[in-house]
């Protein structure tokens, strides 16, 4: 990558990506787990002790309404993979109806805000109704950022010590090809035309490479703050090799980055925003966003909400 150091990759410094607390599994003991974290700290607060605590754990748990966590068998990689799933509004009352559906990366992060944001955007009616399906990982604690590392990553940094053996990136996209997706649209009315993929950081760099390694499997994409600096940039070359042998790209592509992230990745954002903005790609639409005074993790919540009404934007305009 021209000018960029290829020294430790940002995220693996700084010890991850946003520091977000996960949406945990159903293979632990998830409530318990909860009550037992709030009674330490407000206990230790001096606000909740003793009876009060005991009384305190009789508090429902908020619940994302119409969604489900479903665990899959363990994928032909040999990794245990669960689902987060939110279904729209109206589903139960239109049995015929079919929704596109939404992938997203890092369900156990980001599910939450999804719902969060699409919810208002049904309220504007800005987008159509769709499927959200949250991509996670099963079992017992599982380790996010270095399986995250190991599965979205299309090739291997050689200085991250975070995630061994990271760069396998096609094997986890082959994953969602032929167990995820076929079990999405088995399991629920999903509109199989149109399928959108959303990530960010690691999760957006796997989505810009899905969208070069399976061209058609999904019809448009979501990378924010994508980490194109990856192993020193070596997604660049990947993009040039693709444009030397496809005059056509047919997707539909919103990107962005922060004007306050960390500078490599910055970097590398606008490095590739340029070279794609000199793509002359059959049927590509693609729009890039610089975020004003955001870091890393602060790019999620405009990133999403303006790219999915830009990933929806065909839908929209048929209804």
């Amino acid at each position: 990558m021209g000018g960029a150091r290829r020294g430790a990759h940002p995220l693996e410094r700084r010890g991850g990506c946003c520091g977000a607390q996960p949406v945990q599994g159903t293979r632990m003991n998830y409530p318990k787990m909860v009550l037992m974290a709030a009674g330490l700290l407000l206990g230790a607060a001096g606000v909740v002790g003793g009876a009060e605590a005991e009384r305190a754990a009789v508090f429902p748990q908020h619940v994302i309404g119409n969604s489900q966590i479903r665990v899959l068998p363990t994928a032909a990689n040999g990794r245990d993979y669960q689902l987060y799933v939110a279904l729209p509004y109206g589903y139960a009352a239109n049995p015929e109806k079919r929704y596109p559906v939404l992938y997203l990366c890092d369900g156990y992060w980001d599910f939450t805000l999804l719902c969060g944001l699409y919810g208002n955007l049904i309220y504007d009616k800005v987008v159509p109704e769709f499927i959200i399906v949250g991509l996670g990982y099963a079992g017992e604690k599982p380790d996010y950022d270095s399986l995250r590392r190991y599965d979205y990553t299309p090739v291997a940094h050689p200085e991250d010590k975070r995630a061994a053996g990271s760069g396998h990136a096609g094997e986890f996209l082959s994953v969602i090809e032929k167990e995820i997706i076929p079990f999405v649209e088995r399991e629920y009315r999903a509109d199989a035309s149109y399928r959108v993929l959303a990530g960010s950081s690691l999760g957006g760099l796997f989505t810009l490479n899905a969208m070069l390694e399976r061209p058609g499997l999904f019809q448009a994409y979501i990378a924010a703050s994508p980490a194109c600096e990856w192993a020193g940039g070596a997604f660049f070359e990947k993009e040039a090799a693709f444009a030397k042998t496809n005059k056509g790209l047919k997707a539909r592509l919103f990107m962005t980055a922060a004007t306050e992230e960390w500078p490599e990745l910055l970097a590398a954002a606008k490095r590739f925003d340029r070279q794609l903005a000199a793509r002359t790609y059959a049927g590509f639409t693609y729009q890039f966003r610089l975020i004003d005074g955001e870091r890393h993790g602060g790019t999620k919540p405009e990133s999403y909400n303006r790219g999915v009404r830009f990933a929806f934007g065909p839908l929209r305009a048929k209804e």
